[in-house]
């Protein structure tokens, strides 16, 4: 007896002593902010009592366009993007909730429909009326949400490698993203978050490496230890998700410009060309040797097909955008 007593704290002692070496604790709010919060950021005060870390550059008077990012990735996912329209375009993009430096939601509500409430909030805040909305993976999910919700907001509406379309991935994905949705496993997430696992997660989800810097890695695997993020992950991947239908996704009413990487291993093709072929006002642009994240992967290409469609939507957003072609 006594000897099993001696073998369990001998365990015990190893499981503590192991989980101390492996932790990697939260990130300092403070550091974070001046690391990745200096101009031209923003943290406005929504309606809804929370803060969120804002950039909106361009010209106030030109038309504007609204960025989402995906799941466990930032504002800064958008930058070439941003670079190549704030000349012609007022460009709004932010950390949704539970990521970035606007950290996670007091409600701890990670629904879809949060999110798509956040999107309206953002641009009451900063005075948009109507607008053009982006989203990449997760965030073009959300986006799409939005766009049935509020379509007469909208003056276009873009999906980069969007989540939703009832088209499930043929293996690969991401060693992230799969323990996040693994019980059990997932929960130790919240402490145990090695920067190796968020760099081959990174790698995985793109197809052109050299967007995968150093640089980039720490963004990721910092943010995510901002304090509270690990834990809104854990909400989000464990909440119910179901896809759009397509009697829903038919009776969208806002000019749509659909964008992929041919070797998205997260979301394949395959939802590309359903989004494109279900969505009755819309434009299919995609991309050879280019993986989830074509604004990162493929900026020059993906930027001049966007602005190419910008270009050709009316005022009022409402008659049919010509397609940028590549499709």
């Amino acid at each position: 007896m006594k000897r099993a007593i001696a073998v369990v704290a001998v365990l015990a002692a190893v499981l503590v002593a192991a989980f101390l070496v492996l932790r990697t604790p939260d990130t300092g709010p403070a550091a974070m902010r001046a690391k990745y919060g200096g101009a031209p950021s923003q943290f406005v005060r929504l309606d809804n009592g929370m803060t969120v870390h804002v950039r909106d550059q361009g010209a106030r008077g030109a038309p504007a366009i609204v960025l989402l990012h995906g799941s466990n990735s930032d504002l800064h996912t958008w930058q070439p993007w941003v670079d190549a329209l704030k000349r012609d375009f007022r460009v709004v993009r932010f950390d949704q909730r539970g990521h970035g430096l606007t950290g996670p939601a007091a409600d701890g509500d990670y629904r879809q429909a949060a999110f798509v409430a956040d999107v309206n909030l953002v641009a009451d805040a900063l005075g948009l009326d109507r607008f053009v909305l982006g989203g990449n993976s997760m965030g073009g999910g959300i986006a799409l949400a939005y766009a049935l919700a509020h379509p007469g907001r909208l003056e276009g509406l873009v999906l980069v490698d969007a989540a939703g379309a009832p088209v499930a991935a043929k293996g690969g994905g991401n060693i992230g993203f799969a323990i996040a949705r693994t019980p059990g496993i997932n929960r130790l997430m919240s402490q145990i978050t090695p920067r190796a696992m968020v760099e081959k997660s990174l790698r995985q989800s793109v197809s052109n490496s050299a967007v995968a810097t150093p640089a980039a890695v720490d963004r990721y695997w910092e943010l995510l230890r901002y304090p509270g993020n690990r834990a809104a992950t854990l909400a989000r991947f464990t909440a119910d998700r179901r896809p759009f239908a397509a009697q829903q996704v038919r009776a969208l009413d806002v000019p749509t410009l659909v964008m992929w990487g041919d070797e998205d291993r997260l979301i394949p093709l395959a939802a590309g060309r359903w989004f494109a072929d279900t969505i009755p006002n819309s434009a299919f642009v995609h991309y050879p040797g280019i993986g989830h994240l074509p604004m990162e992967e493929a900026p020059d290409r993906s930027a001049a097909d966007l602005s190419a469609w910008l270009a050709r939507l009316p005022a009022d957003g409402r008659a049919a955008a010509a397609g940028p072609g590549g499709g």
